[in-house]
């Protein structure tokens, strides 16, 4: 999920923001500044979202919340107040963008634009075995939960405590200043959803997106969840999107080629008349949260490397009724399609081994099928 971190929102001046207006903490209002010079001389601009937010954004017979009066949304979803951010116990280990002003992993940094891939060692890859087992725990307890009328923000606060419990620090909360612990991504948004007081309803779909740090490793996966009645059209979204994945996971192996994995999973979406998300891509992952190498989902990439027992990486397509084409929303995080059609995702975070692959994150009972494949 990385993104560059936020700017100020001074017209003019595009300077690195650290600052956040007090008053749009207390009703959940993205806001950024880099000084208080810059806040106290956009005050007067800016204190318009305080009152659109109380109940200033009315829209004919409507009154929704809206942060962004003047954004053209494009579909159905709109964002909700948001919980104040959680705080994480100081006898938790935590990554160095956990108490960075502006949340850059300065260790991702330093590294930044090397296509070198690390081998693991053996004290290494039990390291992430032992994150990936209690990110899989994590992101069982927000199943659990995940229903009609349940928020997002309730989501994020179980699993917020999930990771607590499990001397975890949940690795979203402070990258590049993300404010939640967990990713909720709703019908037409692909990724990097921010959690919110609005309620899921019958026949949505949300994916949860979990990533939690534990003794210097980082542990990442995902899954898209139906919730209550979904659409047949919308189910069969959902499990391609999971197909891709495991088609994908198929391939794993000494001496494949990292672009081979696009290949294999836009055959399968365009198969079935989906198509693949380009802007977002798999990536290495151990100590460091994202690094060598990137993975992209769609064909005819040019992805560099060849997989060798040791490598540590995501794949997490996602996967589109409609245009593979994505846009953001102005909290410079959710990102959503073009034309407001859905789009689910899943992920594991995956070992390569002398024969082919460990999937890390896999579920612990059965046969390690996702959780509709029971029920529908």
């Amino acid at each position: 999920m990385p993104q560059p971190p936020g700017c100020c929102e001074t017209p003019g001046c595009s300077a690195l923001a650290s600052l956040q207006c007090p008053t749009c903490l207390k009703i959940g209002i993205v806001s950024s500044f880099c000084s208080q010079d810059c806040f106290k001389g956009n005050w007067k601009s800016h204190k318009v979202l305080h009152q659109l937010a109380k109940g200033g954004n009315k829209n004919d017979s409507t009154n929704e919340y809206n942060p962004w009066p003047s954004f053209q949304f494009t579909g159905k979803l709109r964002p909700a107040p948001r919980d104040p951010l959680r705080s994480v116990p100081v006898s938790i280990e935590r990554p160095d963008y956990a108490t960075h002003a502006a949340g850059i992993p300065l260790s991702e940094q330093a590294v930044k634009g090397s296509a070198h891939i690390k081998t693991l060692d053996d004290e290494e890859i039990e390291g992430m075995r032992v994150a990936c087992k209690l990110g899989r725990e994590v992101l069982d307890e927000a199943a659990k939960a995940c229903g009609v009328g349940v928020t997002t923000a309730e989501i994020d606060r179980i699993v917020h405590e999930a990771c607590i419990e499990r001397n975890c620090y949940p690795s979203p909360l402070n990258y590049y200043r993300f404010p939640a612990s967990c990713c909720t991504s709703i019908n037409e948004v692909i990724c990097h959803g921010i959690p919110d007081q609005r309620p899921l309803v019958d026949g949505d779909i949300c994916n949860v997106d979990i990533t939690v740090y534990h003794n210097g490793f980082h542990g990442d996966l995902n899954e898209t969840f139906f919730v209550g009645n979904v659409k047949p059209e919308v189910k069969k979204l959902v499990k391609v999107t999971h197909e891709c994945l495991m088609k994908a996971i198929d391939i794993v192996k000494p001496g494949e080629k990292y672009r081979e994995i696009g290949n294999v999973i836009q055959k399968h979406a365009q198969a079935n008349g989906f198509s693949v998300v380009r802007s977002y891509c798999g990536h290495g992952i151990h100590r460091l949260f994202h690094t060598a190498p990137n993975i992209p989902h769609y064909a005819k990439n040019k992805a560099i490397g060849v997989m060798k027992p040791g490598h540590c990486f995501t794949i997490e397509p996602m996967i589109s009724q409609g245009t593979w084409r994505d846009t953001i929303w102005p909290d410079d995080w959710t990102a959503v399609t073009v034309d407001g059609l859905w789009s689910a995702q899943f992920e594991h975070t995956l070992l390569v081994t002398e024969t082919g692959c460990d999937i890390l994150t896999k579920r612990f009972t059965n046969d390690g099928s996702p959780w509709f494949m029971d029920s529908s």
